[in-house]
């Protein structure tokens, strides 16, 4: 045996709470249903997903199938599916895949087990929940009297505050850009602390982040990419360089 794995569970070193994802023995091979006909979701299904020990992001166009993988992974690790932590129960209408029911993760020695799931569309109901279940450690943020933005703002001071698996599906849709540098900088918190993230987003600007794995997905399925190799970075070059070329052709 190599590395510490020879040693005492107790005197292990702490994995992060997700190594891999792994199709579960009784997986569907990729089909004509959803979401089996998503190119990313087959190949995750076939091959499983390695994640960063730090933050992870999935990057790709609507429908490229990064915000299904991610509300599988966090609901196959304990979250709910409409965001919040393992002991959020709250639920309007059932919309998530069944790909959670075909996955296995494989956890890491001695890591923690808090973990929280941040999706844009469903944080008026989770703040609603967090008004009519209140936390025994006190009053909550008043997240209703805030903007969109605001509310995620604080959201991330005030549950982002421990190591442990944070999903989070295109955050940057309540955010300016000042508001996303700032959410660069939790994330940055987070990884340094000993948390781990998996981030679906169209954010240039958040993929930026240093040190950050990321993972380009689309028909092509999923696959390593460098930030300046990513499409959507490259679409944003030309459009802020050329505005009118853009428009010119969706206007006239």
């Amino acid at each position: 045996m190599t590395g510490d794995f020879w040693l005492p569970t107790s005197r292990r070193r702490k994995q992060q709470p997700v190594v891999s994802v792994q199709p579960s023995d009784d997986a569907p091979a990729a089909g004509v249903d959803w979401p089996t006909n998503i190119p990313a979701v087959g190949q995750v299904l076939r091959e499983g997903l390695e994640l960063d020990p730090g933050v992870t992001f999935l990057v790709g166009e609507n429908g490229s199938g990064k915000s299904t993988i991610v509300e599988g992974i966090a609901i196959a690790y304990g979250l709910s599916p409409e965001g919040g932590s393992r002991q959020a129960m709250h639920s309007t209408r059932p919309t998530e895949s069944p790909l959670s029911e075909w996955l296995r993760l494989q956890r890491g020695v001695g890591s923690s087990r808090w973990g929280f799931f941040l999706r844009a569309e469903t944080m008026h109901s989770f703040y609603t929940y967090l008004e009519e279940n209140p936390s025994t450690r006190g009053p909550d943020v008043p997240f209703h009297e805030m903007s969109h933005g605001e509310s995620f703002l604080a959201l991330l001071e005030s549950r982002f505050d421990e190591p442990g698996f944070y999903c989070l599906d295109e955050p940057e849709a309540a955010l300016s850009f000042n508001s996303t540098l700032a959410l660069i900088a939790v994330l940055r918190r987070i990884a340094d602390e000993g948390g781990q993230v998996l981030c679906a987003t169209h954010s240039p600007v958040l993929a930026a982040l240093p040190g950050a794995r990321i993972l380009e997905v689309g028909d092509w399925g999923v696959r390593p990419a460098e930030w300046d190799d990513l499409e959507i970075v490259n679409h944003w070059r030309s459009f802020l360089d050329h505005p009118t070329r853009y428009l010119r052709h969706l206007l006239d």
